[in-house]
């Protein structure tokens, strides 16, 4: 299941949110070495503090994170517009109707003691669950597109799951990757899709703590 945290709530879940800054050093700074900062065993950066909407999925037996995705808001502070603007030459998207996903991550403790064609299906049912997670909290919201920065890995992922995307501005090899700006539309055809990809075909938000546009101006 997936639940959903806002970063001014971070204090108010310490276990999973340890969990999930320390999934991200061990995967962005120890698997992928990612020139990312690490503090106290946390990948945490400056976007952590722009109040983002976490997307966590968790067991729902044993409430072990599986795997964690961050949103943010195209109109403030976002890692497209502000680290690498490089890839969009004509300016970054910026509008309520488009939100940014970031820091997507699989927990490597997922894997341990798995055949490797076990392991690939729990990592690919936890990646398209998030991903049915980022549609629904988006629907929630009345957000129309997510953006995302990624890489060629990644790309390779959302072609395995069926999750489609038109690329914007130019790609570019940065470091030794090449690198991606996306945009994803959100709509009930991409949710169906990617629940056909995994049999997730109920809601698999367990919680929202946000309102839509809508349901703020009623």
């Amino acid at each position: 299941m997936i639940i959903t945290i806002e970063g001014v709530d971070r204090d108010s879940h310490p276990t999973v949110i340890d969990a999930m800054f320390r999934m991200r050093a061990a995967v962005f700074a120890a698997r992928l070495e990612w020139d990312v900062t690490v503090t106290n065993g946390w990948e945490i950066d400056r976007f952590d503090a722009e109040d983002p909407l976490y997307l966590l999925s968790v067991d729902e037996q044993t409430g072990a994170l599986q795997g964690a995705v961050r949103l943010l808001p195209t109109t403030g502070p976002n890692m497209l517009r502000d680290v690498f603007a490089t890839l969009v030459p004509g300016g970054a998207p910026e509008s309520p109707l488009i939100w940014e996903s970031s820091r997507f991550a699989i927990n490597p403790a997922l894997v341990v003691g798995h055949t490797r064609q076990d392991a690939n299906q729990v990592v690919n049912t936890t990646t398209v669950e998030l991903l049915c997670g980022l549609v629904e909290a988006a629907q929630l919201a009345g957000v129309e597109h997510i953006v995302s920065v990624f890489d060629a890995r990644m790309a390779r992922i959302f072609r395995a799951v069926d999750c489609p995307y038109e690329i914007i501005g130019a790609p570019t090899r940065i470091d030794k990757t090449m690198t991606y700006a996306g945009l994803f539309e959100i709509s009930d055809a991409m949710r169906h899709r990617l629940g056909d990809k995994a049999g997730l075909h109920e809601p698999v938000l367990s919680q929202h703590r946000f309102q839509s546009e809508a349901a703020r101006r009623a």
